[in-house]
């Protein structure tokens, strides 16, 4: 097998990344909400591909940003370097941000790494932005999934849940329904916090709060999330 070649300078990501695109792939990622004013239509599985073939680099992820193609964005958070990512740096990312996956993905593949991770979360929680405000969010559910640290750290979040459960701006609904299930997929104990909350929040009368609830207490509720709790414990 011959070896693969990688790639460290931004015209021949970019290049690659015009050559990976498709009309299909544009359309599709149109049909999931995925918004932007530069798409060029790259899926997800390419991008990784792609990702592989490029070197770690700070300063490349910094010039992906600023190109401000949807794709290049995405990607600039797969090959940042993790170490060297400033607070600074992520407060100017989220300005940035418009739309859900670009969000979810930076959050996934990058934020939830920083120190202050916890602390940006409960800062954008607050923004009023669509997107930005889903940062904060989407941050805690990722931090939910991924971080082995203490429940309680988490459980701090449950008050801006249902603060913010009546937000009726779709990305940010979504965000937070995303985080209350999170949360109550650690264990049982998180499981038991974040149903109280799920039927306090089904009470409020508001439609978004009503989605949130209902949709939570059926997933951790449900056999499949018992059957995994029980058994991770």
């Amino acid at each position: 097998m011959g070896i693969t070649k990688k790639i460290e300078k931004l015209p021949d990501v970019l290049s690659e990344l015009r050559r990976l695109s498709t009309r299909r792939n544009l359309e599709g990622m149109k049909r999931f909400g995925i918004t932007g004013k530069k798409i060029l239509g790259v899926s997800v599985t390419d991008l990784r591909n792609l990702a592989r073939r490029i070197p770690k680099s700070h300063k490349l992820a910094g010039k992906l940003w600023k190109t401000g193609i949807h794709e290049a964005r995405v990607l600039a958070g797969i090959v940042e370097e993790k170490e060297k990512v400033t607070e600074k740096q992520m407060d100017f990312w989220i300005k940035g941000f418009d739309s859900w996956d670009i969000v979810d993905q930076t959050c996934l593949n990058l934020f939830c790494y920083h120190p202050k991770a916890l602390q940006k979360a409960k800062e954008w929680i607050k923004r009023q932005r669509e997107y930005e405000k889903r940062a904060g969010f989407a941050l805690v559910a990722v931090l939910a999934w991924k971080d082995k640290g203490p429940d309680k750290k988490l459980y701090g979040f449950f008050k801006d849940i249902k603060k913010y459960a009546t937000d009726e701006r779709k990305m940010v609904k979504k965000a937070v329904n995303w985080a209350l299930r999170q949360i109550g997929k650690r264990n049982e104990a998180s499981r038991r916090k974040a149903l109280k909350i799920a039927r306090e929040i089904a009470i409020i009368k508001s439609k978004p709060a009503h989605w949130i609830a209902v949709d939570a207490i059926r997933e951790l509720t449900s056999d499949a999330v018992i059957k995994r709790l029980r058994i991770k414990s």
